[in-house]
């Protein structure tokens, strides 16, 4: 059946079926914002607070750079720096949650500025959304970031043999995404900061589904439902099942050496594919670790009392992997 999906998938792709545009609007969506979030979130859990924007003379800031322009379009991209001089550093690019449409660079900025004060040189990216672009454009623009950061190695005092990817949720699935090709060119599109490598070295998924195709695929069981995964393809979940595939994680499993730290919610849909990630990569030596977070909602890591564990946790894991 899988087979005549992808056969039938590919078919129809070849006759009429483009990527819809009707989800472009142009029009920045901010229906996910952390003050909102928080607010629902209150109801539930009475205790948590919202882990503040933080400035520390530990940490050198730069905010709002450009690495990469298309056209009149800017990508920027924060930088959080440890202050005190020492051998290059390991690096972390975070890529923000909000389903690929709504969110934006600076949801991870207290994330960023408490583990650079660790030693970790941070980096809160942005990306096109799917009111600007369709996939695989967000996937391009933070491969390009990743370049932006091999070229300006000296200048953030990186070492390039030691960069991780994190990101939570839709940037959880990016995250994946973008760890699990590093090596290949399908997804070098962008040309402004070649030939620097878009390699990492380890990815810290924070509540990222690692698959759209898989049976427990939120999509999967919802093939009819056309939501934000679909408007961020440009194709319903019954349309073009070969580049569900393509933008899945998992599909890239079996290439995959990298070390990987899931820090999960309660939330399961937001884990599909992972626990047989886990068990391949058991079966093949590759580190991987997965820490649940019981009684949480998706959002946990954007709030105390669980932001000190989940900088905690990030950081046992970067000194095991990148010792």
């Amino acid at each position: 059946m899988k087979k005549y999906l992808l056969l039938l998938s590919l078919f129809c792709a070849g006759k009429t079926m483009a990527q819809s545009k009707e989800w472009l609007t142009g029009v920045p969506d901010t229906s996910f914002n952390i003050n909102k979030d928080y607010r629902q979130n209150l109801k539930t859990y009475p205790f948590i607070k919202i882990a503040p924007d933080s400035v520390t003379a530990a940490v050198k800031e730069q905010r709002n750079l450009v690495y990469c322009q298309l056209g009149d379009r800017q990508l920027h991209i924060d930088a959080f720096t440890p202050v005190k001089k020492s051998k290059p550093t390991p690096a972390i690019i975070m890529v923000h949650g909000g389903g690929w449409r709504s969110g934006n660079h600076t949801q991870h900025i207290p994330l960023a500025q408490h583990l650079a004060a660790l030693g970790y040189a941070s980096f809160t990216v942005e990306y096109r959304l799917s009111t600007e672009a369709l996939y695989p454009a967000g996937v391009n623009d933070i491969k390009s970031a990743i370049q932006w950061m091999h070229a300006n190695a000296k200048k953030f005092n990186i070492d390039t043999n030691k960069i991780a990817i994190l990101g939570f949720s839709a940037g959880g699935q990016l995250a994946a995404l973008v760890g699990m090709t590093s090596g290949l060119n399908k997804f070098d599109a962008l040309n402004f900061n070649k030939p620097h490598s878009s390699a990492v070295q380890a990815v810290i998924d924070i509540d990222g589904t690692l698959s759209f195709v898989s049976p427990d695929a939120w999509e999967t069981q919802n093939q009819q439902t056309v939501a934000p995964s679909a408007w961020w393809m440009g194709y319903k979940r019954t349309e073009r099942l070969d580049l569900w595939e393509e933008a899945s994680p998992l599909s890239y499993a079996e290439r995959n050496k990298l070390p990987f730290l899931f820090l999960n919610s309660s939330v399961e849909r937001m884990h599909a594919g992972r626990d047989v990630f886990k068990t391949m990569m058991d079966k093949k030596g590759v580190y991987t670790q997965i820490i649940n977070f019981k009684d949480t909602p998706h959002t946990f890591c954007l709030y105390r009392p669980w932001f000190d564990d989940v900088v905690k946790d990030i950081d046992v894991f970067l000194a095991k992997v990148f010792k």
